[in-house]
């Protein structure tokens, strides 16, 4: 006698199998990295704005804040570019 206690019950979904999972992770994580990746170039580009806005100031703004706002803009400028081209490269 045999006891179908799993009658009525659906079959579990097919699992998707683990080579397919590890490729569709995998481009998750690239999606997350390029995000994270514009993210950051986003910051040093507001970061190189707001250097450059207190280095035109004028004097409302101390000198050393100025001078500093200058520095940081255009390295913080830079930064953005470079890293917008190394990311454009890809992996």
């Amino acid at each position: 006698m045999s006891i179908s206690i799993l009658r009525g019950v659906p079959a579990p979904p097919a699992l998707e199998p683990i080579s397919d999972r590890i490729q569709r992770l995998q481009a998750e994580a690239a999606d997350l990295a390029r995000d994270h990746v514009a993210a950051f170039v986003a910051a040093l580009q507001t970061a190189a704005r707001l250097g450059a806005e207190i280095a035109d100031g004028g004097e409302l703004y101390p000198v050393g804040a100025r001078e500093l706002g200058r520095k940081r803009a255009e390295s913080l400028g830079k930064d953005a570019l470079t890293l917008r081209a190394i990311a454009d490269r890809g992996p």
